[in-house]
């Protein structure tokens, strides 16, 4: 019977084009690893250099958004102090695109400021998403910003179709957070 359910599981996954899938929870040395292996798997599979940079690109934004702003998160000392977010990342391919999607918690107070971000530069075409690329190179940071208003915008830029997201409420305080980009 495992063997059954998970063989239904992974079957189900490649039906979707899912070449790569994480979930769990996330350091930085867990995203070094797995994006060493999906390089590597690109680029075994003879993808174009610019796609193979572009999709690493996004599975690193989106990566790192997951550590930086999960809201379910673990820390301890294990010898030193460790952090780790939950969420998960998840690579394929369908109409001959590959597609990067990320999901985790957020907290319930920034689903306005991340939503009016994301409709933004779904808005924008490419030269005003260049555009505004460059003008947040010159602004300073936002206080609480982790980097997430510059990084959001190169997921943008590197993107072939406007990005996709969706929020579904968890409880009052809490939501989970999709965002899907198409490369």
């Amino acid at each position: 019977m495992l063997a059954k359910h998970y063989r239904s599981f992974k079957q189900d996954l490649d039906q979707r084009g899912i070449i790569f899938s994480f979930s769990g929870y996330m350091s930085e040395e867990i995203l070094y690893s797995l994006g060493n292996a999906l390089r590597q798997k690109m680029t075994i599979e003879d993808a174009d250099v610019t796609t193979v940079k572009k999709v690493f690109s996004v599975f690193v934004e989106q990566a790192q958004n997951i550590i930086r702003y999960s809201a379910d998160r673990l820390a301890g000392h294990v010898g030193k102090s460790v952090e780790l977010s939950s969420g998960m990342v998840t690579i394929g391919t369908e109409a001959d695109r590959f597609f990067i999607v990320c999901a985790n918690v957020v907290l319930a107070g920034d689903v306005p400021r991340l939503r009016e971000r994301l409709e933004r530069l779904r808005g924008m075409d490419r030269d005003a998403i260049k555009a505004y690329y460059k003008e947040q190179l010159r602004e300073a940071p936002e206080e609480q910003s982790r980097g997430a208003t510059i990084g959001l915008i190169e997921i943008a830029r590197r993107a072939s179709e406007p990005i996709e997201f969706d929020f579904e409420p968890i409880d009052d305080d809490l939501f989970f957070f999709c965002m899907k980009v198409s490369i």
